[in-house]
């Protein structure tokens, strides 16, 4: 279905765009056409149902790609450009990170867990507790 393709659209037909097709909608690296949402969905359907959990739809697709997004890390400016959303609050229905990568992110960003992965460095609240006395006005 996706012919291991890793961009661009990710639903295409099997064969070259008809002139006609707006360009918008053809894939600039095979020149095929890409799929109606409709024929997209049923397709998905169709190759999903076997799998654990399945059959899936293409608006889980979506979530999906937004959560997996967010626990990597992606901003919300940038999540809301990639899902087409004008509010913060919209957005929160879809990119909802996992227990597992919220400790994941608290432990990569928490300073004391890097100073302790890196022996010998300061952390900031250390660095600021000797300035403090240093005499020096702010």
């Amino acid at each position: 279905m996706f012919a291991g393709r890793r961009t661009g659209r990710l639903f295409l037909t099997g064969r070259k765009a008809k002139p006609s097709v707006a360009l918008v909608d053809v894939d600039p690296t095979t020149q095929r056409a890409r799929l109606s949402y409709r024929r997209a969905a049923e397709l998905f359907d169709e190759h999903t149902t076997k799998m654990a959990g399945g059959p899936f739809t293409l608006h889980q697709l979506r979530h999906s790609a937004l959560t997996h997004a967010a626990e990597d890390g992606a901003s919300t400016p940038m999540l809301m450009k990639m899902s087409g959303h004008i509010s913060v609050r919209g957005l929160g229905k879809y990119a909802r990170p996992s227990a597992e990568a919220l400790a994941r992110w608290r432990a990569e960003t928490d300073p004391a867990a890097r100073s302790r992965r890196q022996p010998g460095r300061s952390t900031g609240r250390q660095w600021r507790a000797g300035r403090r006395g240093s005499g020096r006005v702010r």
